[in-house]
């Protein structure tokens, strides 16, 4: 471990790991030395950022594998345990934007989609991933959330319900492991230069936001063994570490 590689000889994991956000953490995290586990849905985007972490001088594994497939997850938890035997770092990326329309309007697939990979797919993650971060010496967390969580706004519901109770979990998970040596925090990232934010803002300067290499240069520090804290939210566009607090 070096000053300019602090993460050297640690496996992480990152989730939607093809593009955005995931692709550029996963990126940083590989650049600060970890061999890092890219977890995605399309083999192409998977390439290109094999493609990008190798010109860092970096090392990653590709798995192709849409997070509603449950039981895949438990197999690359197997794979992971009998390659590696822990897993030093997870940043839980992947999510979906879902429909944007009045509840009563929402189609139950769509719902279901947003329920399956927003949620379900997070706490399948956790069940498979718990164990190998509680066998690292410095287990890291980092869950990515967002503003929507708490705003209750017309039109969002399945995106912001997903994202309140992934919080909540997240939050649980944390409060679960406070006695040991994972930490689990999340992170909201704040509007990002992506296609997603693309998809909810067409009419928005994408060039008036923020990289998603921004983003993943503060996510970094949140995956260091010295990074202390738990049950925290940092919030990228106030750039602090937020404490979670009880209504009034």
């Amino acid at each position: 471990m070096t000053a300019d590689r602090p993460l050297a000889e640690k496996i992480a994991l990152v989730t939607g790991a093809t593009r955005g956000i995931g692709a550029a953490t996963a990126v940083a995290l590989a650049k600060a030395g970890a061999h890092v586990v890219c977890v995605g849905r399309s083999e192409g985007g998977l390439q290109e950022v094999d493609d990008a972490i190798r010109a860092v001088g970096g090392s990653a594994t590709l798995v192709p594998l849409n997070l509603k497939d449950s039981d895949g997850i438990d197999r690359l938890g197997g794979a992971l345990y009998e390659r590696y035997g822990r897993l030093d770092i997870y940043v839980a990326n992947a999510g979906v934007l879902g429909p944007l329309s009045p509840l009563g309007h929402v189609f139950p697939k769509d719902w279901e989609d947003t329920v399956a990979v927003n949620l379900t797919a997070n706490w399948r993650c956790v069940r498979s991933f718990d164990p190998l971060l509680k066998l690292s010496p410095a287990g890291r967390a980092v869950v990515v959330t967002s503003g929507a969580a708490s705003k209750a706004r017309a039109y969002w519901g399945p995106y912001a319900i997903t994202k309140a109770g992934l919080e909540v979990m997240a939050r649980t998970w944390a409060d679960e492991s406070v006695s040991g040596n994972l930490k689990v925090n999340l992170f909201n990232p704040g509007p990002i230069r992506t296609l997603m934010r693309a998809k909810a803002f067409p009419g928005e300067d994408p060039s008036s936001l923020p990289a998603p290499e921004e983003a993943a240069e503060a996510i970094l520090p949140l995956c260091l063994p010295t990074f202390m804290e738990t049950g925290k939210l940092y919030d990228f566009p106030q750039k602090k570490l937020l404490s979670f607090q009880m209504p009034a």
